[in-house]
């Protein structure tokens, strides 16, 4: 997995991140049935390109590289990886 979205999306669900992403990878859109009772968003391990093109517009500084995820939040690997399960 390239790029991971963490707590700090919780309850903001910009999709700013969304409109950045050059492959489609980040899901819920605004437009799409589970938008509304999800609590965040999520990138598709398996469809993201390892851009970055996402982290700079991130309102909330939400999406880290693996690498850089803080420790605290080292469960949104699995996490953003089942929503796509």
């Amino acid at each position: 997995m390239a790029y991971i979205i963490a707590e700090p999306c919780i309850g903001t669900k910009d999709t700013a991140c969304v409109d950045a992403c050059p492959v489609d990878c980040i899901h819920p859109k605004a437009d799409e049935d589970d938008f509304d009772t999800e609590e965040m968003l999520y990138i598709d391990p398996e469809e993201c390109i390892d851009c970055g093109a996402c982290v700079p517009v991130c309102p909330v500084s939400a999406i880290f590289a693996e690498e850089d995820l803080p420790e605290e939040w080292i469960d949104f690997t699995e996490r953003n990886a089942a929503y796509y399960e």
